[in-house]
């Protein structure tokens, strides 16, 4: 079945026809309009996304790569659409280097699994920056206390921005591999990735990249980047829950052993022994998220309706303008001020716990994150308890900015 027709191709950034897409928006919180800032977390769903996911449920469900029947090869179609979907948003070589995930976080543990069974050995170093997310932390911490391999991590001067030069000198012959964030979901940092790549490739170290935060809002070439690996979710880029994506070069796909035993990713099964299907199947037991991958690529192509540039720069003007706002306010601490930064800005208003701040904050209808983000290592290098985070996406507005301004202000009297 084809995709629904985007419903937002103006010419020109047009939020408000925008926001009609989203139904989630319209709606109340406590008497007052939702304004929905917490997109770093999780973004809505616009209407041709819902729209399909009601069509594959209503009228192809069924399961995929197995069936002879009419519905499991229209599934498999649609399923097998999506993966060259996604190939062609980041410029992967083919639909065979989409490895599909429950998300970042899953995509980050399959290659610390199966590369760290088959590379890494007692001794070696794994290098992450301070400020990732737990998600790319963990599952290295885990390779290390299994393989005897040490963590390594670069660190972030006050502004938030990796220390280019203390990178580098991590770097060595017991270097493994860099697990790298693209963009931090906490303070909104780009970080030089492809550089940082680059750097490592010339020690042959490979790369992967945890782009979570950087796909929703950039164009992402990984061929252009040349990582080795590249993890990123669905629900951050107004596509469905559950659902991620593991880029990785052919090569490693070939080499990785498999990360999970199950149905569909063997080729032959006796009780003397398994032979593994091809990649990306090899690393897809079970029964995948068939409805997500469509889901997934509906959005995909909602996102090329508006364009990357178009989004970037409303997104760019957003940013601007919130951290112009903001830093008006007396007693707002922004914490996060990187030369390059995506549309995050994370504060603390005076002496008031963020949790404090965020309640208030949802009383009059505005959503915001509080807390450590998952980021808890760099809140203890900022020393501080967490943070209020407002993260934009393409439909919010300078006047949403406005009430999260007032509310602030509403804040600070309450507590004053």
């Amino acid at each position: 079945m084809a995709t629904p027709a985007p419903t937002a191709l103006e010419t020109t950034f047009d939020v408000e026809r925008i926001r009609a897409d989203f139904p989630a928006l319209h709606q109340e919180i406590h008497g007052h309009p939702l304004v929905y800032f917490d997109n770093a977390a999780t973004s809505q769903k616009p209407r041709p996304v819902i729209d399909r996911l009601r069509a594959y449920y209503e009228r192809e469900n069924s399961n995929v790569h197995r069936g002879v029947h009419t519905l499991s090869q229209q599934a498999t179609d649609a399923y097998e659409a999506a993966r060259a979907r996604v190939a062609r948003l980041i410029n992967a070589t083919g639909p065979q280097e989409i490895v599909f995930t429950r998300g970042t976080t899953e995509a980050v543990n399959l290659v610390a699994d199966a590369y760290g069974r088959l590379a890494v050995r007692p001794g070696d170093e794994i290098v992450v920056s301070a400020m990732e997310h737990h998600s790319n932390i963990v599952p290295w911490q885990l390779l290390c206390r299994r393989t005897g391999a040490r963590l390594r991590v670069a660190p972030v001067d006050d502004t938030g921005e990796l220390i280019y030069e203390e990178y580098l000198a991590l770097l060595g012959e017991r270097t493994k591999l860099v697990a790298l964030v693209h963009v931090s979901n906490t303070l909104g940092t780009v970080n030089p990735v492809r550089q940082a790549i680059r750097d490592a490739h010339a020690l042959g170290i490979p790369v992967l990249i945890d782009g979570a935060q950087a796909v929703p809002h950039m164009a992402v070439d990984v061929r252009a980047l040349g990582c080795d690996f590249y993890c990123f979710s669905s629900h951050k880029m107004f596509g469905p829950t559950g659902l991620g994506v593991l880029y990785a070069k052919t090569p490693w796909l070939d080499r990785l052993p498999p990360y999970q035993g199950g149905g569909d990713m063997i080729e032959t099964v006796s009780f003397d022994g398994t032979t593994f299907n091809e990649p990306p199947h090899k690393f897809e037991a079970g029964t995948p998220h068939i409805a997500g991958a469509i889901g997934l690529a509906a959005a995909i192509d909602y996102l090329a309706s508006i364009g990357y540039d178009a989004i970037a720069r409303h997104e760019h003007d957003l940013l601007a303008y919130a951290t112009e706002r903001l830093t008006e306010i007396d007693g707002v601490r922004i914490i996060g001020t990187a030369a390059h930064k995506a549309a995050v800005v994370s504060f603390l208003v005076g002496d008031i716990h963020p949790y404090d701040t965020g309640t208030i904050l949802d009383r009059l209808g505005i959503a915001v994150r509080t807390g450590h983000h998952c980021t808890q290592p760099l809140m203890q290098r900022f020393g501080i308890p967490g943070t209020v985070r407002a993260s934009f996406a393409l439909y919010n507005t300078r006047d949403e900015i406005d009430r999260l301004v007032e509310g602030i202000h509403r804040v600070k009297k309450l507590f004053g």
